[in-house]
């Protein structure tokens, strides 16, 4: 039997479950620059080359390992520009008698695909992607007939199935979670190690080319450009994450200074969400770090938890709840997204830094999208769906499946407290204790009201007042409620006052 292999631009994996099922002296693997994926959302510059180049790099090593390829670059004349009429090209030309093809990560993505057995002149075979440590499958099993689908008890059912920091059935240490270790503020004279970075090949200074000349208009800056793009680079990443920046990870993972977009985070994300890095390499070398006393353990469990913690676990919700889960609005924001969320000209430091630093990087680390970025969006009442569409174009390792239930559950409680327990809505005293971005704003932390007053002061307690009836009842909540309780009418409506001009003046 001779097949079709189709490969998508976020399964550069060597172990994929597709690949594993076929026969290279037979069977032929498909790959396209696609302009329906580069346009569903106009992703940022960098995204798009870091794909294309991960792309092309990939097809070389398969071509190199005796596998035959055909690659559909974006510029070539005969290639078509979304999935079902390459593939049915693809099968005019090959004659399969089946094609393979690892299910995709993105529920668009299959919709379009499950129309395929209805129209191609071959069988279509799907495949798990076992690239993960839960399967969707195992994921709905452990959601049957809870209540709430809390992460943290997730999680602990993966470290007792991986055995990663066990002993036994109990974790190392005594604790599942050192989160409360993990909250340091920057503090002065901190040294932090640069990213890894790469200087482009000739595959990549070719795609850099073909995306400064197709992709202007799009979002964010494409040069410098210095991701890994090919698997032996990602794992140079995470070697060099692992000796030089993982003892500090834990302690300052929620720090930000407006010098140093990057901290000690690991910057694998990119790789991990588009193939060149797998989770399981990713924690098995951070627990042997640990296991070596090259790192402690609130460290490596805080790395180790983001990944088969929160990355499975949003996974597993979005194939769980989709395709209702993308139209929930539980406050039913109605608010557009602000301009300075494209140009950063805004005078609230703390937001023109992230958003300055996502334009240039594609990239800003989880408290910067949640507590700056998510935070402002939360308070500020703006649709999800125009969130869920930026965060979705500015972030290259941004992928329906992790991006949805991230902004829609933990940024925007937009799914009503199916993922998180409360808002993660905050004022400026929180993003002035974890970083250094108050002291040069216009805008002063400490006062509270009044046309000097930081807006999260003022919007946060305006948002608490105008979703009371949804929130008071939340026994998360129940003490600021209380804080709220005590004002007298006049703060109040100095309150509703400022963000009503604030709000007013956003576009």
């Amino acid at each position: 039997m001779k097949n079709l292999i189709l490969i998508l631009g976020d399964q550069l994996s060597h172990d994929l479950s597709s690949l594993k099922a076929a026969d290279k002296t037979v069977d032929t693997v498909l790959m396209a620059e696609l302009r329906s994926e580069t346009g569903y959302v106009k992703h940022h510059k960098k995204k798009i080359a870091l794909l294309f180049s991960a792309m092309r790099h990939f097809a070389e090593e398969l071509r190199a390992d005796g596998w035959q390829v055909d690659y559909r670059q974006f510029s070539d004349p005969n290639t078509q520009h979304d999935f079902t009429a390459t593939v049915q090209q693809a099968i005019l030309s090959h004659q399969p008698d089946q094609l393979i093809v690892t299910t995709p990560g993105e529920h668009r993505v299959l919709q379009e695909m499950m129309n395929w057995e209805n129209i191609l002149s071959c069988a279509v075979h799907f495949l798990e992607d076992d690239r993960f440590f839960a399967s969707t499958d195992e994921f709905e099993s452990w959601a049957e007939g809870r209540k709430q689908l809390r992460m943290e008890y997730f999680y602990r059912e993966m470290r007792r199935k991986t055995g990663l920091l066990m002993e036994g059935e109990q974790p190392i240490g005594g604790q599942w979670n050192y989160d409360s270790d993990n909250r340091k503020p920057p503090k002065q004279g901190l040294k932090i190690p640069p990213p890894t970075r790469f200087i482009p090949d000739q595959i990549t200074r070719d795609v850099l080319t073909l995306v400064e000349g197709e992709f202007a208009d799009h979002f964010g800056d494409l040069y410098p450009f210095d991701f890994a793009v090919t698997a032996a680079q990602a794992r140079q990443v995470l070697d060099e994450f692992i000796a030089q920046r993982l003892q500090q990870f834990g302690s300052y993972q929620d720090a930000m200074l407006a010098d140093e977009p990057f901290m000690f985070h690991a910057h694998i994300g990119f790789y991990l969400n588009c193939g060149l890095l797998s989770a399981k390499e990713s924690v098995n070398a951070a627990e042997q770090a640990y296991h070596n006393g090259q790192v402690p353990l609130n460290a490596v469990e805080g790395f180790i938890r983001q990944i088969i913690g929160w990355r499975e676990y949003v996974r597993g919700l979005y194939w769980l709840k989709m395709p209702d889960y993308k139209q929930l609005n539980y406050f039913q924001a109605t608010r557009s997204l602000p301009a300075f969320f494209w140009t950063a000209e805004t005078d609230m430091r703390c937001l023109n830094i992230c958003v300055s630093d996502t334009k240039k990087y594609a990239y800003a680390h989880h408290i910067q999208r949640l507590m700056v970025l998510g935070n402002f969006a939360l308070l500020a009442g703006l649709h999800p769906d125009e969130v869920n569409e930026w965060y979705l174009i500015v972030f290259a390792d941004a992928y329906e499946w992790v991006e949805l239930p991230n902004v829609s559950g933990m940024v925007l409680f937009a799914d009503g407290g199916l993922l998180a327990s409360k808002p993660y809505a905050a004022g400026g005293a929180y993003i002035d204790r974890m970083s250094d971005y108050c002291s040069s704003c216009r805008y002063k932390v400490k006062l509270k009201n009044g046309p000097d007053a930081c807006p999260f002061n003022y919007l946060y307690w305006d948002f608490l007042l105008r979703n009371r009836e949804k929130l008071n009842r939340n026994p998360r909540l129940g003490m600021i409620y209380r804080t709220l309780d005590k004002m007298d009418e006049e703060k109040l409506e100095l309150i509703k006052s400022d963000a009503a001009v604030f709000l007013g003046n956003l576009f």
